[in-house]
């Protein structure tokens, strides 16, 4: 019996689709759900499964030829000898391509890389602390804690010998003439650290692109079609703040393997951002908005609907969790995750990358301080959130001013200046700041 496969529906605003590579040739053997072609929209490209097993008897729709959905794209002889005149009605035919549509099974989403060193150290004797020991080669020392203090009392160890301690996490408290102190554990030290000046550059190797004029993939050319649209139909510029993340790691340090047992997800820093985006646009829908052009009205709006962009192997996409705003951390982390790991495994569907009102960019997954992102289309800003680092800052506490060395990270706001006024900017970023900094999750962490 020869079986029809169809051109599936992709999502509610998906009416047609550009068949870019079949995976299987005429003649040769499928399995039922075998990717068998290769569909790209205007939001995603997506693998289209063999509906049944046997051989593919007939391509009827070309590669880069483009069809509506419901068309008919080939046929599979299924070995069974009906001739496709006997195959059952189309209503009937209805649920194997509805299967066909769904996507397979999710492998366990992998959570958001993060910059945070996590190697456990083991507990510190009073004597490391104070530079005279060491715990397995790691020193625990009393840092520097301002201009004028030479000198400190321990008034609490946190932890206690033999205990199990994780790197950054409060170990013990000092005070001074000026003010009192945690002191984090440091990082486990290496058996045997080679000196700096014998760190070694990365072995890398020429990539088989270099010298290659190749097609480019239509999933590339429509990110570029609406990155060009956006900046040539908006005003935009950015704004840049620096934020001290020092409490919100130490937080999540605590609170991540516990968290990972009970809500069966990685903690990775991501989650926390998108909770200060989205609560900052409840009271700033000046950002959270979109200028419509042909009637030459406003809309702002009362949901928070928060795109993530995802680095993948076919390029940049933008899934989207539903109602940001109303979901604690826990349903952020899960979502981030999920979304995350469809568009790896090329499972994301279009209705998942559609509706954002508001876009994150987490550039600082890999390394970068901060990035001038581009607006998209349809949004009058986005947020980049830049490498999280260690390095000296100045603290203001009650008792006067103290430097130390704090976790530090740049938000980048880049918004279209038509709607979004450089203090509206300014007042967004500040509240998202001023929330990361207050680090008020434990009730929601279980601390």
């Amino acid at each position: 019996m020869a079986v029809s496969v169809t051109l599936p529906a992709l999502g509610e605003s998906v009416t047609e689709g550009t068949v870019t590579r079949w995976l299987k040739a005429e003649g040769e053997r499928v399995e039922a759900d075998e990717p068998l072609l290769e569909v790209s929209t205007d939001k995603v490209d997506t693998e289209i499964p063999a509906p049944a097993s046997g051989v593919l008897s007939s391509i009827k729709v070309a590669e880069d030829e483009t069809v509506e959905v419901g068309a008919e794209l080939a046929l599979i002889d299924d070995g069974t000898g009906a001739p496709a005149a006997e195959q059952a009605p189309a209503a009937e035919q209805a649920p194997a391509a509805e299967q066909a549509a769904a996507p397979a099974p999710e492998p366990a989403p992998q959570a958001q890389p993060s910059t945070e060193q996590s190697a456990p150290a083991p507990a510190p004797t009073a004597e490391a602390a104070a530079g005279g020991g060491s715990a397995e080669g790691t020193d625990v020392v009393l840092p520097a804690l301002g201009e004028s203090v030479t000198e400190g009392t321990v008034t609490r160890w946190l932890k206690s010998v033999g205990d199990s301690v994780e790197a950054d996490e409060p170990l013990l408290e000092v005070s001074t003439d000026k003010v009192d102190t945690e002191i984090p554990a440091p990082a486990a030290a290496p058996a045997a650290a080679a000196p700096a000046a014998a760190r070694k550059a990365p072995s890398l190797e020429a990539s088989p692109l270099r010298g290659q004029t190749v097609k480019m993939p239509r999933i590339r050319k429509v990110i570029g079609d609406n990155m060009v649209k956006a900046l040539h139909e908006q005003a935009q510029l950015s704004s840049v703040v620096e934020v001290d993340v020092t409490r919100l790691m130490k937080l999540r340090a605590r609170a991540k393997d516990a968290f990972a047992a009970r809500e069966g997800v990685k903690l990775s820093p991501m989650p926390f951002f998108v909770k200060a985006a989205a609560q900052a646009l409840k009271a700033h829908p000046v950002i959270n908005a979109k200028i419509n052009e042909a009637e030459g009205t406003i809309t702002y709006f009362d949901t928070e609907h928060v795109g993530i962009a995802v680095d993948s192997e076919k390029g940049l996409m933008t899934p989207v969790i539903k109602n940001a705003g109303d979901l604690n951390i826990a349903g952020i982390a899960k979502a981030t995750a999920e979304l995350a790991g469809k568009v790896r495994a090329s499972k994301i569907t279009p209705d998942e990358l559609s509706g954002a009102t508001f876009t994150i960019s987490n550039t600082g997954s890999r390394g970068a301080l901060f990035d001038t992102i581009i607006v998209p289309p349809g949004q009058v800003a986005i947020l980049g959130i830049g490498a999280t680092v260690k390095r000296p800052a100045v603290i203001e506490t009650e008792e006067g001013t103290v430097i130390g060395v704090r976790d530090m990270t740049y938000l980048t706001l880049s918004y279209d200046h038509r709607l979004v006024d450089g203090a509206d900017a300014a007042r967004y970023l500040t509240t998202v700041k001023a929330i990361l900094e207050a680090g008020e999750f434990e009730v929601e962490l279980g601390l």
